[in-house]
């Protein structure tokens, strides 16, 4: 499948490199609107470079970045764009792929009803075969649905209970904006994480609360669930060591912390020091009665690529069955089931 990805920044660029190595799949090329080192690394790795806006061709061209031509003239000779733009610019760019007869993978910065459905590979792959639109969700969202998709499958879900603490803004723009010493609630509840788990796992009667911490490294999980059969300890960890893309770590292995897990990602030797799964802390299981108490981190900048790598397998069928996809895109990556 000949795919092209719009909007060359944090998820863009990490959705193109997992693309070429996909084998069953072919990058055209990135489209974006600006000529900054970003764009100019994809130039250096041989990216073919397409310009999403008409008035912003000079503006590319005289920031020294050779521009093959319009995404609409990239849009005649592919088969999936994957959208990478900014939140809210995904929607206003579906009438285009819709014009040019090309399936999309949106991201969690556009609403469920931009696409009509919305995708984790491992809860509801099905829901999107042969769509011409599918919805990537928000990293929050993609970690809660395959952590409580695991303890739905092993006790069944009564209600889950989730905070997040969240990064105060992503590592390459922290010289623009964040947030210094102090906490930021989101005075909303339910914040929008929980309505949007159920956009992919329906049943699941979860509220979830959230807040801006002072740190730009992952996201923080705290979650309590209530399950309909009795769990133990023992079972929650084999449920969550069974589950693809969750992995167990432990504070007593020293990694204590979200910079831990960022050193342990950095040692790993993975592109960027990305960590694809959602690393659970062993150590911070408990049970008491029905409820399951435990923690986990979000690698924000990484954690929803495979999924986009599934995505569009789901789109075109390249494959129906999500097992065999997750398999393919897990060993292209690297995705482990243990980190250490």
């Amino acid at each position: 499948m000949r795919v092209l990805v719009n909007g060359y920044g944090v998820i863009g660029k990490r959705v193109a490199d997992a693309v070429t190595k996909q084998n069953d799949m072919v990058l055209v090329g990135v489209s974006d609107v600006v000529a900054d080192w970003r764009v100019k690394m994809a130039v250096k790795k041989g990216y073919n470079i397409y310009c999403s806006s008409p008035d912003r061709v000079d503006h590319m061209k005289k920031g020294g970045v050779y521009v093959e031509g319009l995404i609409t003239d990239a849009l005649k000779d592919v088969d999936v764009v994957v959208d990478c733009t900014p939140a809210k610019v995904g929607a206003k760019n579906k009438e285009m792929y819709a014009k040019y007869g090309v399936k999309a993978v949106f991201e969690g910065g556009e609403a469920h009803e931009t696409a009509g459905v919305s995708f984790v590979a491992t809860c509801n792959y099905d829901e999107s075969l042969g769509k011409q639109f599918t919805r990537v969700v928000s990293c929050n969202t993609t970690a809660l649905c395959r952590v409580l998709n695991a303890l739905n499958k092993a006790y069944g879900i009564a209600k889950a209970r989730a905070v997040i603490v969240r990064r105060a803004c992503d590592v390459w723009e922290s010289h623009k904006a964040g947030v210094i010493n102090t906490i930021v609630p989101e005075l909303h509840v339910p914040s929008h994480h929980g309505p949007d788990v159920k956009t992919v796992l329906h049943d699941i009667d979860i509220v979830t609360m959230a807040a801006k911490g002072s740190h730009n490294l992952y996201h923080m999980h705290f979650c309590i669930v209530e399950t309909k059969v009795k769990p133990t300890v023992e079972g929650v960890i084999k449920a969550l060591e069974e589950e693809n893309r969750v992995v167990l770590v432990r504070g007593s292995d020293g990694v204590e912390a979200l910079n831990s897990l960022v050193e342990l990602a950095r040692d790993l030797g993975r592109p960027r020091g990305d960590i694809y799964e959602i690393p659970v802390w062993e150590d911070s299981v408990a049970v008491n009665g029905n409820e399951v108490y435990l923690m986990w981190a979000t690698p924000n900048e990484s954690n929803v690529i495979p999924d986009n790598i599934d995505a569009i397998r789901a789109l075109t069928e390249l494959e129906k069955d999500w097992r065999v996809s997750v398999k393919k895109t897990d060993e292209s990556l690297g995705v482990l089931n243990r980190l250490y």
